[in-house]
């Protein structure tokens, strides 16, 4: 039987699972889906059951798939690698509604929520999550492990680098060919925030126009 899990049972895995479901029942291959969550004691959640990764592992399986929903990207990284070493692969979720145009490269592992939209002409990394209402406009490029939260608008000519954390609402300037505006590495954009200008790698940016949050 192929085995299939949604790991982390919090908010969004519980959105994700529903998605897993109807996508492998589409399928119509025999399989059986789970939650993994260590921290959590709740045997069932949703009418899936709980378990822990270790106990998942020592199943009997003729494949092993996980969606890793996960918001944070440096612990989806580490998780992602705990797979690879133990042989799991990675599901591609994708919501029924979901616009995926022409030229889209895309990573393992990605979920696209429903009501997401890619266009043409985009490079997407691996364990990207774009959640509902998202969009990602023509000639971007989107690193490895980045979140994009609810209704984030990332417009055209727009580079995205690894582990960049988008907040819900944030909208993000056009750039131009040959000079986008990029969003460093591991770089946070608060929600609702207006992004005019790029942002270093690290930097935190809110508000409209955004500017660096300063600390206490």
């Amino acid at each position: 039987m192929k085995r299939v899990a949604v790991y982390g049972a919090s908010g969004f895995g519980r959105e994700v699972m529903p998605l897993v479901r109807r996508q492998l029942t589409a399928e119509e291959e025999s399989f059986d889906l789970v939650f993994i969550d260590d921290q959590l004691s709740t045997e069932t959640v949703n009418g899936h059951a709980v378990s822990t990764y270790e106990a998942w592992l020592q199943q009997d399986a003729t494949a092993r798939y996980v969606v890793l929903a996960i918001a944070n990207g440096a612990v989806r990284e580490k998780l992602a690698q705990r797979c690879i070493a133990d042989g799991v692969g990675f599901l591609h979720v994708q919501a029924e509604n979901v616009m995926v145009l022409d030229a889209v490269e895309m990573g393992a592992g990605a979920v696209l929520c429903p009501f997401v939209s890619i266009t043409s002409n985009v490079k997407i990394g691996r364990q990207f999550h774009a959640n509902i209402y998202s969009y990602v406009a023509h000639d971007c490029v989107i690193g490895d492990f980045v979140t994009f939260a609810p209704g984030v608008h990332c417009n055209g000519n727009v580079v995205v680098e690894d582990h960049a954390y988008i907040g819900t609402g944030a909208i993000l300037r056009q750039g131009k060919p040959g000079a986008p505006l990029v969003i460093g590495k591991g770089a946070i954009v608060g929600m609702g925030a207006v992004v005019t200008k790029s942002v270093s790698a690290g930097a935190t940016v809110v508000g409209n126009p955004a500017r660096v949050m300063l600390s206490q």
